[in-house]
């Protein structure tokens, strides 16, 4: 069982920069696409930006040049950096992971789609003002 926490969010004015965590624990050695989802009141949630155990990193063309999505070297802190924050990114953000063993097939994984996530976070608030 893959227990995620993040951790970070707050209230910040435009243009400034916050940094959101999220750690993982329970999870052995495997296959793994990790990511940052987002969802504002009345809106579904979206894909903010993703990465996996083969390197592959993917952002939302909203936030491309804004944010960076990183793991750190252990392997169990995934990070999002946002900066140049705009009052749109206002919205609970959640970390998400999908494990699967080596070998497993990854076939029709879709990084953006929240039903192909296993593991949730509970989610950190992140409000910018204008």
């Amino acid at each position: 069982q893959v227990h995620l926490a993040e951790s970070g969010g707050g209230s910040v004015q435009a243009g400034e920069s916050l940094r959101l965590s999220c750690v993982a624990d329970g999870y052995t050695t495997s296959t793994y696409c990790m990511g940052w989802f987002r969802q504002a009141p009345g809106k579904e949630r979206e894909g903010v930006a993703t990465l996996d155990s083969e390197g592959s990193i993917k952002y939302a063309d909203s936030v491309k040049g804004r944010f960076t999505v990183s793991l750190d070297n252990a392997g169990n802190t995934l990070y999002l950096q946002m900066n140049s924050l705009k009052p749109e990114d206002s919205a609970m953000y959640f970390c998400a992971a999908e494990v699967r063993p080596y070998g497993a097939t990854w076939f029709g994984f879709d990084p953006f789609r929240s039903a192909d996530f296993g593991y949730w976070g509970q989610g950190t608030q992140v409000t910018v003002s204008s």
